[in-house]
């Protein structure tokens, strides 16, 4: 190879050692600004130029674009947390979009959507956005995307999108039950509800690594039992253009649910072999489909 390192004797390395200690330390003087004499630090290094330094020691290799002028919204569900799009995060940074996963409280769909609408109107995300929720997060970027004038899109993935004074019990009743609905069972936390740690890797993460699957099973967000009968207000998909990911293997969500959700909205859908956690097993997937809206947008 062209940077091989070649084979050096013990001899030489005496020989070599000390020189590099002393260049290193000589070096480190220089640019610390240490005065040998008083043992004092000098600040004279720019906190950009530290950064800088960090940012050139990243393991990260692959190409940045430049920012493409997009937001992502993204909004994590029931049982998982913002951790849950990293992946899709990954992605979608590599396409120089401007991302942000919002961390809900969970406690009722009214504080989940306003903590989602406090988000989508900081100044972090000024311009045209994009969002997409997972799960209990679709009912929740239903709400937040109503009447914000630069959200320009919305991706549901294995997601509820009620209508206007529906609530996800109410929307629910249009498919039979799902298949892992038994072991979603009171938490640690009064009056909130999660999946039964024993039972999450094959209820919500089936396909996921089962050693992550775990993981996500004691890390889980429990909500509060009041998030599942609350009425939805004004939905926002009935003025802006959707996408819809139906996970075929979903026991938290009727995939047959999921697809009358998608008809009804009139989304732009996708069927996957998937498990509940689809931003987990399928991040390249939502990544299309939020690309596929921001095309959509631009050719408007």
């Amino acid at each position: 190879m062209l940077f091989e390192k070649q084979p050096v004797s013990s001899k030489e390395e005496e020989n070599i050692q000390p020189v590099t200690t002393s260049l290193n330390r000589r070096t480190m003087i220089k640019r610390l600004g240490i005065a040998a004499a008083t043992g004092t630090l000098a600040l004279s290094i720019s906190p950009a130029l530290v950064l800088a330094d960090n940012d050139n020691r990243s393991d990260d290799t692959s190409p940045r674009r430049k920012p493409s002028g997009f937001n992502v919204l993204l909004v994590h569900g029931a049982f998982a947390d913002a951790s849950s799009w990293n992946q899709v995060i990954s992605l979608l940074q590599k396409e120089g979009h401007n991302v942000l996963a919002v961390q809900l409280p969970l406690t009722s769909l009214a504080d989940d959507v306003a903590v989602t609408q406090q988000a989508l109107a900081s100044a972090t995300l000024t311009g045209p956005t994009v969002l997409a929720g997972h799960s209990y997060g679709g009912a929740v970027i239903t709400g937040a995307a109503t009447g914000a004038a630069n959200a320009i899109g919305l991706v549901y993935a294995s997601a509820f999108a009620p209508a206007e004074g529906e609530s996800l019990l109410d929307v629910s009743a249009n498919a039979a039950p799902p298949q892992a609905i038994s072991h979603t069972i009171p938490s640690y936390r009064n009056g909130f509800a999660w999946i039964d740690p024993a039972y999450y890797p094959q209820a919500f993460a089936a396909d996921v690594d089962p050693a992550q699957a775990r993981v996500m099973a004691v890390t889980q967000k429990p909500i509060a039992f009041k998030c599942f009968v609350e009425k939805s207000g004004p939905a926002a998909w009935q003025k802006l253009p959707s996408w819809y990911l139906v996970s075929k293997q979903d026991k938290e969500i009727n995939p047959d649910l999921e697809r009358f959700m998608a008809n009804r909205i009139g989304a732009t859908t996708i069927e996957l072999n998937s498990s509940h956690a689809s931003p987990v097993v399928h991040p390249h997937a939502i990544a299309g489909l939020i690309e596929a809206a921001i095309k959509h947008y631009k050719k408007a």
